[in-house]
């Protein structure tokens, strides 16, 4: 009889996904090149976004393509399945899965395993605020990074070109939800970015633009410590940036940012970086979860109660054992996802061999953030650093640890030709809408009508 390859599926191609199957390719050399184990990655898109990054991408800095990592290119020794895991049954070891060939008519498909890693990552955290799924846009996915760098350059082109005060001022105005790291960084980079575009609009200065950053607590980057989150607030306005605690987004409904102080803000332009919840397939298996939607799990990375079911990143509960205080939990952030994952695949390598578990344990060492160009704010091993120091460190620590030797020279050669040429001003918002010329010569609707379009978009 021929024995059947252990089948290890990992659901998600995010941090933990491809670092574990980057560490399982290289831990289970032998047993893949025998044909007794079989990798299979399932991903909704081809590729990992590195995150930390897209402020940069939509600034311009970088390209879009170097901010991903291709998959296939990267984990040759896997299946990669482009797709979504719709729902698991661990208990007889089957997951179901839509792909690409799903929305084609095909019907979900059911893919039977012997070891489960759970890393879907999670999704925006959005709430029912009147008007935010209408007009709000994200900031997790390089598509929404591009997307919003394109529609920050259309409204100063909107602006530029009418005389009405009112299409003019709702188009400079720039409202972003969320004072971690994501809006901080992205609000710090396309203000930078929009300041630099204005000089070569002749009827438009850089004090013409209205940023607003709300946050509902009463400090932004809390993951710097106290002193910097205050040195961060202190910049942002020095640049005319409103910054507003203890404020929230109760409508954007109309075109009108209604904030929770009773100010009211004409805006064509919304952006929700307000927090993340675990992926929604986490509820659709027979796994443990916690009182926040996250699996419960061991310091191994295990799932508790479930055998052969692993998990690491923002989907995993993981209990933090260098904490001085019991129940406490890792934080769900990418530099413990990618210590997990190395973790979470040795682990795998040696429950499959009969090996003890190696047990997680990592201190937080700190965080770096950028607020645009030579500017931004870093907490280190208890040093603080600020302006051009930490915005460097933020460059070296993050170049560092992008995937692959290949991104990281072409990184550091689009940042090295960005310090001897200009910044590119450029809008390819069409590229949204690729059929749209086509579709008006043919005799069809243009799609960026008003009435098929009630978002604005590019």
């Amino acid at each position: 009889m021929v024995k059947e390859p252990v089948r290890i599926l990992i659901v998600g191609g995010g941090y933990v996904g491809m670092y574990t199957a980057l560490r399982l390719q290289r831990k289970l050399k032998s047993e893949l090149k025998r044909g007794e184990v079989e990798l299979v990655v399932v991903s909704p898109d081809p590729y990992m976004t590195y995150q930390p990054f897209l402020p940069e991408a939509a600034a311009g800095s970088i390209s879009p393509r170097h901010v991903v990592v291709p998959l296939r290119r990267v984990l040759g020794q896997c299946r990669i399945v482009i797709g979504e895991a719709r729902s698991i049954d661990h208990a007889r070891r089957t997951a179901t899965l839509g792909t690409l060939a799903t929305e084609e008519g095909g019907g979900t498909e059911q893919l039977t395993y012997d070891e489960l890693v759970l890393a879907p990552g999670s999704i925006s955290r959005a709430l029912p605020i009147p008007g935010l799924a209408d007009f709000a846009i994200g900031f997790k996915t390089v598509e929404e990074a591009i997307g919003l760098r394109n529609h920050v350059i259309e409204q100063m082109d909107i602006a530029s070109s009418t005389r009405d005060p009112a299409i003019r001022d709702a188009a400079l105005t720039f409202v972003f939800v969320g004072g971690g790291y994501a809006g901080v960084e992205a609000l710090g980079e396309l203000e930078d970015m929009a300041r630099y575009t204005a000089r070569y609009y002749h009827n438009i200065e850089p004090e013409d633009m209205k940023w607003i950053l709300v946050e509902a607590s009463e400090r932004i980057l809390p993951e710097v410590g106290e002193e910097m989150g205050t040195y961060t607030i202190t910049q942002l306005r020095r640049r005319n940036i409103d910054v507003r605690l203890k404020t929230r987004l109760d409508s954007c409904a109309d075109r009108i940012a209604v904030l929770s102080d009773g100010a009211r803000f004409p805006t064509r332009t919304v952006v929700w970086t307000a927090g993340v919840k675990p992926h929604p397939v986490l509820a659709a298996t027979d796994l443990p979860l916690n009182a926040h939607g996250r699996l419960k799990c061991t310091p191994q990375l295990t799932v508790e109660g479930a055998p052969h079911a692993w998990a690491a990143g923002d989907a995993a509960a993981v209990p933090d054992v260098t904490a001085a205080e019991t129940g406490k939990e890792t934080a769900p952030n990418a530099q413990h996802a990618v210590r997990q994952a190395g973790v979470l695949g040795d682990n795998i390598a040696h429950s499959l061999r009969g090996e003890p578990l190696e047990t997680y344990s990592h201190k937080y060492v700190g965080s770096v953030a950028s607020l645009g160009l030579h500017k931004g704010v870093a907490h280190v091993y208890g040093r603080k650093l600020k302006g051009y120091p930490a915005w460097f460190m933020h460059r070296v620590y993050h170049l560092s640890r992008v995937p692959t030797f290949n991104r990281k020279a072409r990184v550091l050669a689009e940042w090295t030709l960005a310090g001897v040429f200009k910044r590119e001003i450029v809008s390819l918002g069409s590229l949204e809408h690729p059929r749209a010329e086509f579709e008006l010569a043919a005799g069809g609707k243009h799609p960026l009508d008003p009435k098929l379009d009630p978002k604005g978009s590019s």
